[in-house]
């Protein structure tokens, strides 16, 4: 009944989205004279910012055509290198670019927001290296018949990837990067392939704002998940997806409401952004109002999670802490951190993160005492929100610099 109830009213809130923005496109129609009057542009700009608030977004295009190597713009071609029921391996070649680049795999969150959410990550990133990156799915249009997906099958995703990219690489080693809920399985990965000794081990791990240690300054998002056993969320958060989509009768954690519960931590944040939209449209500012829809058309653009997958982060990750407590299972086999020795590690934090703590990422630096203090490094970002270590100014800016030095010291 969730679903139902949510969809039903999606579909009035898409109509009266539709009416507020005709009825803006009337009212700030140089033709009409109420256009220029003082409550003109006032409406108008109210109801630009009402039917943008209420419009329901679908998943973006990463649009990335072009990148500037060296003051010169290079092509930028997007292609599917392997694709997979629950995520596909996207590839970036930039025409022009040298051949031996490093190669990088970032490992996008499964957290309700598609991949495009790091489309400025990728596009830094571009600049130095060939870039993969993962582009999972939204669950409910996944079929049933395409099985489960926990976060033992994300693991395998990530392995699987690192492989294709490697035997792409003329033996080159690649790198891999995560940013925030998938340092995890991307910790638990590079540590099986390490005891492994896969050739597909990543040279590199960049970890940025990661949950590895929840423990560590713990946040309300951590908070909430602690206050409550696994079967609240089991019963409460969890819905089955309706007949109008592919994955009918799939268990999902919706991305609505993962959306609801990132916007009711700042709600007061997200109301004073669209109260600066609407000053910037009534003052016809129309560049500053369209940096704020743009920001928001991506933040609102929301997938679900398969319920196993969601269901056992929460447990493992936020709950029984079993990463850090070198408990953690991969489909029966117990992931020994310690046997991390051949990846170097660099944990990346915002100084204002209040998603994942000050330490939380930084904890993955702690639990591999067998890695070389040479292969170790911590950077903080000072001033940094969460979003703010992986787009951005400072991303570009401070950030990624230090990415690029890491993986040019550890190239291999």
């Amino acid at each position: 009944m969730l679903y139902h109830a949510y969809e039903l009213q999606r579909s009035w809130m898409n109509s009266a989205s539709a009416l507020a923005s005709i009825s803006a496109g009337m009212l700030s129609n140089p033709a009409n004279p109420f256009a220029y009057l003082g409550m003109g542009p006032m409406a108008a700009s109210a109801l630009d910012v009402f039917a943008h608030a209420t419009a329901h977004y679908g998943k973006p295009a990463f649009g990335i055509t072009e990148v500037e190597i060296g003051g010169k713009a290079h092509a930028v071609t997007e292609s599917v290198a392997i694709k997979r029921p629950f995520g596909d391996l996207l590839h970036f070649t930039v025409e022009g670019a040298p051949a031996d680049r490093p190669r990088l795999l970032i490992v996008a969150p499964m957290s309700g927001h598609y991949a495009t959410l790091l489309r400025g990550t990728v596009e830094r990133m571009l600049e130095s290296a060939e870039v993969f990156i993962t582009d999972w799915a939204d669950a409910k249009m996944v079929p049933t018949d395409a099985g489960k997906f926990d976060l033992d099958d994300y693991i395998d995703y990530l392995i699987e990837f690192s492989e294709h990219i490697h035997g792409e690489a003329s033996g080159q080693r690649i790198h891999m990067m995560a940013v925030c809920q998938p340092s995890v399985p991307a910790f638990a990965a590079t540590a099986l392939m390490n005891l492994h000794k896969s050739p597909a081990t990543p040279a590199t791990l960049t970890m940025m704002g990661g949950p590895i240690d929840t423990r560590e300054c713990p946040t309300a998002v951590n908070n909430m998940a602690m206050q409550r056993p696994i079967e609240w969320f089991r019963q409460t958060v969890i819905a089955t997806v309706p007949m109008k989509y592919p994955g009918t009768g799939r268990r999902v954690y919706p991305g609505f409401m993962q959306l609801n519960a990132f916007m009711s931590m700042n709600l007061s944040g997200h109301m004073m952004s669209h109260y600066e939209m609407f000053k910037h449209l009534t003052v016809g500012d129309d560049a500053s109002a369209q940096a704020t829809k743009t920001f928001y058309d991506e933040y609102r653009s929301v997938c679900d999670m398969t319920a196993e997958f969601y269901l056992q982060t929460v447990e493992e990750v936020f709950q029984t802490h079993s990463i850090p407590k070198g408990e953690f299972r991969h489909k029966g086999e117990l992931v020994d951190i310690t046997r991390i020795t051949d990846t170097a590690l660099l944990a990346i934090e915002g100084e204002r993160d209040d998603i994942s703590g000050l330490g939380q990422t930084r904890a993955a630096l702690k639990l591999t005492p067998n890695l070389p203090e040479t292969m170790k490094r911590y950077y903080m970002a000072e001033g940094a929100g969460h979003y703010g270590i992986f787009n951005g100014s400072r991303w570009r800016d401070k950030v990624a610099p230090v990415v690029d030095q890491w993986i040019a010291a550890h190239a291999g």
